[in-house]
């Protein structure tokens, strides 16, 4: 694995002109229920519907045409693999996405769509990575990581520059910034980001009950495992453990972690809705439920919060409206 260090500015200058420039909510009934003012980044409007389009174009684009070529191969529950899958259809890299066979079907649905050819597996008996090394090698494929690669990190880290301008637009200069976290790569990209532009803004990761994997980690010094692999409808932020390069940026940078659970994750989407007019899925409003309803751990008159990706299933979304 490289260990070139993520260039965000480097990044942002490749996504000029491609990716969306995501708005930055504010509610008054959301920062009621919250006790302070509650800033919403909303990449569940990015392209693709999740801030994964960020690093997959970052890292996608750095590629050489002849690497292009050839195409790359990618494992992911979803955002990830619709990132990848349209910046190679915008790119003329082929692309194989491995993705669990209980993802949400508007994913898979999705990253077909996108021209991308669809791996199927079992994420409770078998290894995406195993699986992605061997079709890598076998067909010439650059693997593209969910988190663990650098340009990807820094394709993320994007979202935290203009996080930082748009807080001081409204106002805000020191805040906690509760980020939807699964390997960490958007955290550790938008932690580095802030550490320049907004040096009184401090990350906190936010993962599900009972898979805090990153929050344990911080919190002990060392590097752990979920016991689990399945078992919350946060798929999107599921990843078994901190990567290799995102976790040192994290005991670096982040605050404490935060857990919600996936009930608190169904109001904040049906909040997010009612008041903010968004459609957010549940690993995305993971950072909005910390706001809502783990107040007592963050601290400040303001908080930022990522909405980070909004590809729901209609079942699981009516679920949260309470339809049915």
């Amino acid at each position: 694995m490289t260990s070139e260090q993520p260039d965000v500015a480097a990044a942002r200058h490749r996504l000029a002109g491609h990716a969306v420039r995501t708005p930055l909510l504010e509610a008054p009934q959301i920062n009621a229920v919250a006790g302070r003012r509650v800033l919403v980044k909303a990449e569940c409007l990015q392209r693709t519907g999740s801030f994964k389009f960020r690093g997959a174009w970052n890292k996608l684009s750095s590629l050489s045409p002849d690497e292009r070529a050839r195409g790359v191969v990618a494992f992911s529950s979803g955002n990830h693999a619709q990132g990848v899958a349209l910046s190679g259809k915008l790119l003329n890299a082929p692309a194989v996405i491995i993705m669990p066979a209980d993802a949400p079907a508007a994913k898979i649905d999705a990253t077909r769509a996108y021209g991308a050819e669809v791996v199927l597996y079992d994420r409770d008996t078998e290894d995406r990575e195993a699986i992605g090394a061997a079709l890598a090698a076998e067909r010439g494929l650059t693997l593209v990581r969910p988190f663990d690669d650098p340009f990807v990190i820094a394709g993320q880290g994007t979202c935290g520059l203009e996080i930082a301008e748009q807080a001081a637009e409204a106002g805000v200069t020191a805040a906690d910034v509760l980020v939807c976290c699964s390997g960490g790569g958007f955290a550790g990209g938008i932690a580095l980001a802030l550490e320049t532009t907004a040096p009184f803004m401090r990350v906190r990761p936010v993962e599900p009950e009972g898979f805090d994997d990153f929050g344990r980690s911080l919190a002990t010094g060392e590097r752990v495992t979920n016991d689990r692999t399945s078992g919350s409808i946060q798929d999107a932020i599921l990843s078994p453990t901190p990567g290799e390069l995102t976790l040192p940026i994290g005991r670096r940078l982040f605050g404490p972690g935060l857990a919600v659970s996936d009930t608190q994750v169904l109001a904040a989407m049906r909040l997010a809705w009612q008041w903010l007019k968004i459609v957010v899925e549940p690993g995305g409003a993971a950072a909005l439920a910390a706001a809502l309803y783990r107040a007592d751990a963050v601290s400040g008159d303001a908080v930022i919060v990522t909405a980070s990706g909004g590809n729901v299933d209609q079942g699981v979304f009516e679920r949260a409206l309470g339809v049915g």
